[in-house]
C-alpha cells in the first residue's frame, strides 16, 4: 500500500468501480429480460480496459482523497462521457451496435455514472461512521512545521481516511513552534518508546531535508516496531507551482513545476475554449467586418497585425490583432504602446482602449495556440528581457496565453514601464496557474467585460 492508495481509495480503484460498471450491465440486461450473450461479455471486457485507463489519467481518485466532492462528480461524469465516446467509435467501426438492445445500452450508459457517484458518497458516510466507532489507525507526527500542519489539517478534515492522530514529537521548545499541532508527546528521542508502548500504526516524519542525520536515525530505529512510516517532504515549502506526486512507469517522482492542465482538466479547458471562442466569433463577426473595413480605409497597411509571441511551453506562436498603429514592430526591440502614442492610427487608440483590436485572437483560440483566459502573451523581445529580471517569469508559459487574464482584471493591463509593474503582473499570472478552476475562468471573463467598459489602463 502506498500513501496515495489508502485502503478505501484502493478498494474503489481496483475492485468496486469495475464491479459496478460490469454489474450494472448484467443487472440492466436481466431487468429488460434480454439474453446476456457473448457480445455483452466483450463489451464488459472492452469497457474495463478503457475505463481503467481513462480514470487513471484524470484526477478522479485524487479529488476523492481530497474531499473535493463536486470535482469528483464532475470528473466522473466527464470521464464516463469520454468512455462512452470511445465505445461508440469502436461500436460503429466494428459494427457491433446491431448485437445489443438499445434500451439496455442507453439505460446502462445513464445509470452507471450515477451508481458510481452514489457508491462513493455512501462509502464516505460509512467511513465516517466507522471512525466514530474508533476503528481507525493510530498515528503520530515527528516534526512540527508548515508541512506537517497542512498534513494534520488534511487528516482532520477527511475522516474517511480513518487516521486517529495522537500528537507530535519535536526537539524545539513550545515557544518556537507555530501552529496548533495538538498534544506534544515529547522530543524525537522519546518517539521510539511511545510508538512501541502504544503500538502506533502510522508514523509521519516531517523533518526538513537539512536534518538528514535525524531522519536516518529514525529510519534505523523504526524497524524495531510494527509501525508503517511515511516521509512528508518539505519541498512544498518552496515557491513551487502545481507541485504534486506522480509516477513515471513504476518510479515515483515529485513534480515541482507543472501545469494545472492535466488529465480531465485539459479536456475541460480546451473544450470550453473552443466552444466559447466559436460562439463569440459568430456573435462578433459583423462587428469584426466593420472594424476590418475601418482599419483599411483610415490608414495604409494590412488589416491584421501579426506578431511573434511565446505560447505554451515557450514555443513561438503568431498572434493576430487588428492593426492599431502605423508601424508593425516585431523584432528584437519593441516599444510598448503608451498613452497618447503618436504611432496610433485614426481609430487605433479607440481599438486599444476598448480592446476590440484583440478580437482576431479568437481565431488563435480555435487554432489551439491560445486560450480565452490565461497569462497575456508578451512580445518575444520582452520575454527575453524580463526572464532575466523576474524570478519564475517563464513559468507563465506552462499554460496557453490568454486573451484576458487574472492580472488584467486586477488592474495590471496596459503599459508596464516600471519593472515593479511587470513583477506584479507576473505574480498574478502565477497565482492564476496555482489556483485554476473553470469557475475562476468564468469569473475572469465576467470581470473582463466590466474592465473593458471602464477602460482602465488601456492604451
Amino acid at each position: 500500500m502506498t500513501a496515495n492508495d489508502l485502503p478505501i481509495v484502493a478498494f474503489f480503484r481496483h475492485l468496486l468501480d469495475p464491479f459496478i460498471i460490469w454489474g450494472m450491465l448484467v443487472l440492466i440486461t436481466w431487468a429488460y429480460d434480454e439474453e446476456f450473450t457473448g457480445h455483452y461479455l466483450v463489451l464488459m471486457i472492452i469497457t474495463f480496459f478503457i475505463s481503467t485507463h481513462i480514470y487513471e489519467q484524470t484526477a478522479i481518485y485524487r479529488n476523492w482523497r481530497k474531499g473535493r466532492l463536486l470535482a469528483y462528480i464532475r470528473d466522473t461524469l466527464i470521464g464516463w462521457g469520454i468512455i462512452v465516446t470511445i465505445l461508440m467509435i469502436i461500436g460503429f467501426a466494428a459494427k457491433f451496435y446491431d448485437h445489443y438492445s438499445k434500451q439496455v445500452i442507453l439505460t446502462w450508459l445513464i445509470a452507471t455514472p450515477l451508481m458510481l457517484i452514489t457508491s462513493h458518497l455512501v462509502a464516505r458516510l460509512s467511513m465516517a461512521n466507522v471512525r466514530k466507532k474508533g476503528k481507525s489507525r493510530s498515528s503520530v507526527i515527528i516534526g512540527a512545521n508548515n508541512t506537517s500542519l497542512e498534513f494534520l489539517r488534511n487528516i482532520t478534515e477527511q475522516p474517511f481516511l480513518l487516521i486517529d492522530y495522537h500528537g507530535f514529537f519535536d526537539q524545539r521548545s513550545d515557544s518556537r513552534i507555530k501552529g496548533n499541532f495538538g498534544t506534544r508527546l515529547g522530543k524525537l528521542s522519546d518517539a521510539l518508546h511511545y510508538i512501541q508502548k502504544h503500538k502506533i500504526e502510522m508514523v509521519f516524519i516531517s523533518l526538513p531535508m537539512s536534518s538528514q542525520p535525524r531522519i536516518q536515525n529514525l529510519i534505523d530505529t523504526l524497524p524495531d516496531t510494527t509501525t508503517s512510516a511515511y516521509f512528508l517532504p518539505d519541498i512544498f515549502l518552496f515557491d513551487l507551482m502545481q507541485a504534486r506526486f506522480d509516477n513515471i512507469g513504476s518510479m515515483p517522482v515529485i513534480s515541482m513545476y507543472n501545469t494545472p492542465f492535466y488529465g480531465v482538466n485539459t479536456i475541460v479547458k480546451n473544450s470550453s475554449d473552443f466552444l466559447l471562442a466559436l460562439l463569440l466569433l459568430i456573435l462578433f463577426l459583423p462587428l469584426m467586418l466593420c472594424i476590418a473595413l475601418a482599419v483599411k480605409i483610415t490608414s495604409p497597411g494590412p488589416i491584421i497585425f501579426k506578431q511573434h509571441r511565446y505560447g505554451l511551453n515557450g514555443e513561438k506562436i503568431t498572434v493576430y490583432k487588428f492593426r492599431s498603429m502605423t508601424v508593425s514592430d516585431n523584432g528584437a526591440n519593441i516599444l510598448q504602446a503608451q498613452k497618447n502614442d503618436q504611432r496610433f492610427t485614426k481609430i487605433g487608440s479607440f481599438l486599444r482602449r476598448t480592446s476590440l483590436d484583440e478580437l482576431p485572437q479568437f481565431f488563435n483560440v480555435l487554432q489551439g495556440r491560445m486560450s480565452i483566459v490565461g497569462p497575456r502573451p508578451h512580445a518575444v523581445a520582452h520575454n527575453e528581457l524580463y526572464r532575466k529580471l523576474i524570478k519564475g517569469y517563464m513559468l507563465r508559459h506552462k499554460a496557453k496565453p490568454g486573451i484576458t487574464g487574472w492580472a488584467q482584471v486586477n488592474g495590471w493591463r496596459g503599459e508596464t514601464e516600471e519593472l515593479d509593474k511587470m513583477k506584479r503582473r507576473i505574480e498574478h499570472d502565477l497565482h492564476y496557474l496555482q489556483n485554476w478552476s473553470l469557475w475562476l475562468d468564468l469569473w475572469i471573463i465576467l470581470r473582463t467585460v466590466w474592465v473593458v467598459l471602464r477602460g482602465d489602463n488601456a492604451h
